[in-house]
This record gives structure tokens, C-alpha cells and sequence, in this order.
């Protein structure tokens, strides 16, 4: 089966390749696109330098827009997807495993991949929302339902969320060992991470009260 990653990355130069290094390390893994949602950084620049697929796109559309490119360009040619975001840190192949051989094995429709002993921070966010984790692995045809979603930003874990109950597809949550991510108060500073973070929480409310 062919399973491709797709990983959207906004100014993500210093922490792109900590994700894409295990994704190349990770033998089922067919493909893996690099979605530069309109950097101003150097993120295209570290990206190309792998052996993955890079899509750059002009401008800066947000996360849910991103993963929709990467689906669009996918078309029919991978069994199962998988999202990643592109700040991850500890992500090794042993974890893309855990998340990818449930939905591989057809145990399950999708798998979540939930912070478990990484950083207390980003530990007690997902303990307290784990289904608005960005890291999933799915099959291909409940990906391409997204294309239909309407929906924007950091809302896309909300209206998955809903298509899972929607659909009543068999999800599974994966516990990553070890695994966190950078927070936005650390990429850009205490007060636009936080004007950062308050867009985010308005895009998931949005779309959970829509």
C-alpha cells in the first residue's frame, strides 16, 4: 500500500528537518510532501535538500488551505495519509510506525497521535483535547472528504473531529512517547505567539460552534 505524509510548515527553517529526517527513516512511508505555506524564512531552502516532494506555495493561506494543496496533489495515488505538523521535536520512525501499522493492518479508519512525557506544556494541552492533535494517519478517502470541508486555519482538527463522528469511523489514539512541539511564544516571542495563539483558539471555536 502507498502512504504518503504531508507536512505543512510556516517559518519552520530551524525544526523542518527534525521531521523529516524520521520520515525518511520510516520504510512504509511512500512519499513525503513538504507543504511551505508562504514562508519568509528558509523553510523551501532546508526542505529541498531531502528527498521529499516540496510544494511552495505564493502566499501564506493557513494550515487547513496547506493540508488541502497536499491532499489535492496526492489525487488517487496513496492507500493512507498522514499529517504531521512541521515544529514536531523527538519524532523518530518508531513513532510514525505506531501511528501508520493500525490504519496499515486495517485495525482502524484513523489514528491520532497523542503527547505523552514530552513537555508538560504541550502534555496537558492534548491530555485535556487530544482529538485537536495535528498528527494523524487516515485513509485516503476520508482525506479527500476534507477537500469538502469548509473550513479554515487551525479550525481543520475541529471539522475532522466532526467528520469522525459524522462518519462514525474507527479512530484509535496513539501515545508518543517523548514527543512535543515548539510553542508559538517560543518561535516569535511572548506577545505575537500570543496574538498568534488567540487566532488559533478563534479558528477552533469558529468551527466547533459551527
Amino acid at each position: 500500500m502507498r502512504v504518503t505524509a504531508i507536512i505543512p510548515a510556516y517559518n519552520e527553517e530551524n525544526r523542518i528537518e527534525n521531521v523529516i529526517i524520521p520520515a525518511l527513516e520510516t520504510e512504509v512511508l511512500s512519499n513525503i510532501i513538504v507543504i511551505d505555506d508562504g514562508s519568509e524564512d528558509l523553510t523551501s531552502e532546508v526542505a529541498s535538500k531531502f528527498n521529499i516532494e516540496l510544494i511552495k506555495l505564493p502566499k501564506n493561506v493557513g494550515k487547513a488551505d496547506a493540508i488541502k494543496q497536499g491532499i489535492q496533489h496526492c489525487g488517487n495515488t496513496s492507500d493512507i495519509i498522514v499529517f504531521l505538523d512541521g515544529d514536531l521535536m523527538g519524532l523518530t520512525s518508531h513513532h510514525l510506525h505506531q501511528l501508520i501499522s493500525p490504519v496499515l493492518q486495517n485495525e482502524f479508519d484513523m489514528t491520532i497521535g497523542v503527547f505523552k512525557s514530552g513537555r508538560h506544556t504541550t502534555d496537558l494541552a492534548q491530555m485535556i483535547a487530544p482529538n485537536l492533535s495535528g498528527q494523524r494517519a487516515m485513509k485516503s478517502y476520508i482525506a479527500h472528504e476534507i477537500l469538502d470541508l469548509e473550513v479554515s486555519g487551525y479550525g481543520i482538527e475541529v471539522a475532522i473531529s466532526k467528520l469522525i463522528k459524522k462518519k462514525n469511523l474507527r479512530t484509535a489514539h496513539v501515545f508518543w512517547e517523548n514527543v512535543s512541539h515548539v510553542t508559538k511564544e517560543e518561535k516569535v516571542g511572548i506577545s505575537k505567539g500570543s496574538i498568534w495563539r488567540m487566532k488559533m483558539y478563534k479558528d477552533i471555536v469558529k468551527h466547533w460552534l459551527h
